[in-house]
């Protein structure tokens, strides 16, 4: 289910999300339950919700019977987590200089 999953997202989602400088990542599969992570532009976009339920929904589960529901999983996105490491050393240098 995996494999088939992963086609899917590359065919019918990750173009739409790619256009936007997004993209998705799949984190598991189970009791047709689907777990996703929105990646690059779109990890955190308020319009996620809504990105889940018209594109990535409505793509999938026309296709796949068994599958239920999408949730996605949300995460901070590395390279935000970098940039907050980056401020908080230069801000606690300034104040100890």
């Amino acid at each position: 289910m995996t494999a088939t999953l992963e086609q899917l997202l590359e065919t019918l989602v990750r173009p739409a999300l790619r256009a936007h400088n997004g993209d998705v990542e799949l984190v598991g599969y189970q009791d047709g339950i689907l777990r996703l992570r929105m990646l690059g532009q779109c990890a955190g976009c308020p319009a996620a919700a809504m990105t889940n339920e018209t594109l990535i929904e409505g793509q999938l589960m026309p296709l796949l019977p068994d599958l239920k529901e999408v949730i996605l999983v949300h995460t901070v996105d590395a390279s935000l987590l970098a940039e907050a490491r980056s401020l908080m050393t230069r801000a606690r240098s300034r104040d100890q200089g």
